[in-house]
């Protein structure tokens, strides 16, 4: 269950969210756009799980008012339908998200608003989504639901590629952070720490604040415990879905931790190398958002402090050319560079944009690595790689 937001955050957007949500007007687009017009009926089903007012009070858009933006846009220009579930515990912000949607309703949107938890609606989305696919985004303000639910979601009742499912998730740093309080104490709570077993699938996670507590833990264990947690629910996750999960920090600030991580589930590599793109953009976004604040408050810009997106992308073009290199080497085949996206981004994945990639089969076509230039291919996902001594 949420904790619940107060007045205070619905004022203006935090930079959390605005990372979170530039990540998410960039990529629910494109997994409707991608998927939509495959869809049996050019149906998309979205279910925002914690959809909170809907808008900010200075009338920026948040998550839920961004969604019905992209079904207003999808139904007037590609003729796709992006269905949309919103629910809200809270009455006073569930009131508020009504109105948003029903306003939309009169622009032919088709949107739900539903008052309650998630998990109370979440068996009905599924079934409307039957035969369409289906991208759940979860952003409580504390703890998500138990992992089984969403194993259960994901690989027993949405286990298939086609038509897909897709999860965007708020995994909190700061409730690992709580909870982990709450291991070795004697005055810990142990219904908190027993729903957190059920966020986590397990009691594992406590194992990794028991050593960080200890007497003998070294300085700084307890912030290296929740990345720990945080890498071990994203593993479990993939394990237990069959999916490939990825998870992004954000925080309110550089010099800070991060608050959660979105952990983001797909079974399509498309879905990998979208979503990688999107999350360089928006943390570009971030950083802009960042400098204009400190100016605004009179502070000098963190420029120091910001990676350059064109030094970062001149780092990482060697790299990539490697990696990629690299794979064809061991397969001795052409490779279609979005079948291979985690291989060939590497450690740059989420960091740079796609040209990165372009950059990096020039690279290796000028070395006389590979016939291949990308070259008359408008996507760059869509270039297919031939090793050196095969044509193109």
């Amino acid at each position: 269950m949420s904790t619940g937001t107060g007045g205070e955050y619905w004022a203006d957007k935090a930079l959390p969210s605005v990372f979170k949500h530039d990540l998410l007007k960039r990529y629910l687009p494109q997994f409707g756009g991608m998927t939509g017009a495959q869809s049996h009926d050019k149906r998309v089903v979205y279910l925002d799980g914690y959809a909170g007012e809907g808008r900010y009070e200075n009338g920026e858009p948040a998550s839920a008012e961004i969604a019905l933006r992209v079904a207003s846009n999808f139904r007037a220009q590609r003729g796709i339908t992006l269905e949309c579930f919103f629910t809200e515990a809270q009455q006073k912000s569930f009131d508020r998200l009504n109105q948003i949607v029903e306003d939309y309703q009169a622009r032919n949107v088709l949107a739900h608003a539903r008052h309650g938890e998630v998990d109370g609606v979440l068996d009905n989305v599924i079934q409307r989504a039957a035969r369409a696919p289906l991208f759940l985004f979860l952003d409580p303000c504390g703890l998500v639901l138990p992992q089984a639910r969403l194993v259960d979601v994901l690989a027993l009742k949405r286990p298939q590629k086609k038509p897909p499912t897709e999860l965007l998730m708020n995994f909190s740093m700061m409730a690992v952070w709580r909870l982990g309080g709450h291991v070795r104490s004697p005055r810990g709570n142990e219904r908190s720490l027993q729903r957190f077993d059920d966020v986590c699938g397990g009691t594992w996670w406590r194992e990794y604040f028991a050593e960080a507590t200890a007497p003998t833990a070294k300085e700084g264990a307890a912030e290296d415990a929740i990345e720990a947690v945080a890498a071990e629910y994203s593993r479990l996750l993939a394990q237990r879905t069959g999916m490939f999960v990825q998870s992004v920090p954000v925080s309110h600030h550089p010099h800070k931790r991060a608050v959660y991580r979105l952990v983001f589930a797909t079974r399509s590599q498309y879905g990998l190398w979208v979503f990688g793109d999107s999350v360089a953009r928006a943390r570009d976004e971030w950083w802009k958002t960042v400098d204009a604040r400190e100016e605004s408050e009179g502070m000098l810009p963190l420029w120091p402090m910001r990676p350059d997106p064109e030094e970062v992308a001149v780092r990482a073009i060697p790299k990539v050319a490697e990696n990629l290199e690299q794979l064809l080497l061991r397969v001795r085949r052409p490779v279609k560079l979005v079948d291979h996206t985690l291989e060939i981004f590497g450690d740059f994945y989420g960091q740079v944009t796609e040209p990165v990639v372009r950059k990096a089969v020039q690279r290796l076509h000028e070395q006389g690595k590979t016939p291949s230039n990308g070259v008359g291919v408008k996507r760059t996902r869509e270039i297919t790689v031939y090793p050196r001594g095969i044509a193109a």
